[in-house]
């Protein structure tokens, strides 16, 4: 219902998804722990969206329509990394992803708090 959605609500329900595929890599990561060969996995939006902000920003003059058409066009992307940890070749190191864990909580948190506030505005306008 893109009516109720500017790109700000926009931006903060996509980066929800983001911070929801993080979290499953993260988890795969700390569930794989004693795999052998298991390689961690990280995952990446930033880059992918400042591609396409850039792509859009050469194709037309408004702001409003490329940072949505960006959004609208932009996914998480799953990475491998490359190094290994251990000798068995698993990549896992469970500190860091206890770490990544923990900082996913409180992005996931500072999100729904601002499309709370986002939600509260919208109801207050409505009442």
């Amino acid at each position: 219902m893109q009516v109720f959605t500017n790109n700000s609500t926009f931006m903060l329900e996509r980066s929800m998804d983001f911070l929801w595929t993080k979290q499953t890599a993260i988890l795969d990561n700390i569930s794989n722990i004693e795999t052998p060969n298991y390689k961690t996995k990280y995952v990446t939006f930033e880059d992918a969206l400042e591609r396409k902000l850039k792509a859009f920003n050469s194709k037309s003059p408004s702001r409003t329509v490329n940072i949505r058409n960006a959004l609208e066009r932009t996914t998480a992307v799953i990475h491998e990394a490359e190094e290994e940890a251990r000798s068995d070749g698993n990549g896992v190191d469970i500190n860091e992803q206890s770490i990544e864990l923990a900082r996913n909580a409180f992005q996931q948190q500072h999100i729904y708090n601002a499309l709370s506030k986002e939600f509260a505005l919208l109801r207050a306008v409505i009442i």
